[in-house]
């Protein structure tokens, strides 16, 4: 598994002939963000999926501060940050709307966004900012609720097939033994 997984991961020497990382080759070199273990694993799944929903290119920066603060494995922590992509972020954020609305207690009917109006842009333009402020709370609390509950699972998921494997490969052994 750990060498299967290492083949598509990018390695240390990947870091030390890129001249943009080179100031931060002290931090970024550190072994235990290259390790892979079972640990380090599951903590670089739960920080991928927590900040795989960042908006933006700030995911993979998110993912790699949370690599570096936790020590997990970084190339690993920045490769699960691409289960959003254009396919699956709309529904994700619709979900995490969905959910932020369900936390605050919020029953009214989804308010859809004003129709983009060329000729009245200035009116268009008030009634988007009002719309972004009725969708912003629930938003906000969906997507930190989604994050954490994503996290949690991704490591408790990485952690159970972590021993499965090995479980597997255990008794394999024996049974050649």
């Amino acid at each position: 598994m750990r060498r299967n997984l290492a083949k598509y991961l990018p390695d240390q020497e990947t870091i030390r002939r890129n001249a943009w990382l080179r100031p931060f080759q002290s931090a970024l070199l550190h072994p235990r963000l290259w390790h892979l273990n079972r640990h380090s694993a599951a903590g670089a799944v739960a920080a991928g999926l927590f900040c795989g929903l960042i908006p933006g290119p700030l995911q993979v920066i998110g993912a790699a501060l949370a690599a570096l603060t936790f020590r997990v494995n970084l190339p690993l922590a920045l490769l699960v940050t691409l289960y959003t992509n254009p396919l699956t972020i709309v529904p994700l954020y619709l979900l995490a709307y969905q959910l932020g609305r369900l936390l605050t207690g919020d029953s009214a009917a989804f308010a859809a966004p004003p129709e983009f109006s060329a000729a009245a842009f200035v009116g268009w333009t008030e009634a988007m900012q009002a719309w972004m402020l009725v969708v912003a709370k629930p938003l906000a609390l969906g997507l930190i609720a989604l994050a954490c509950g994503l996290a949690v699972a991704g490591y408790l998921a990485t952690r159970a097939a972590w021993r499965l494997y090995l479980i597997h490969r255990w008794r394999r052994r024996r049974q050649r033994s």
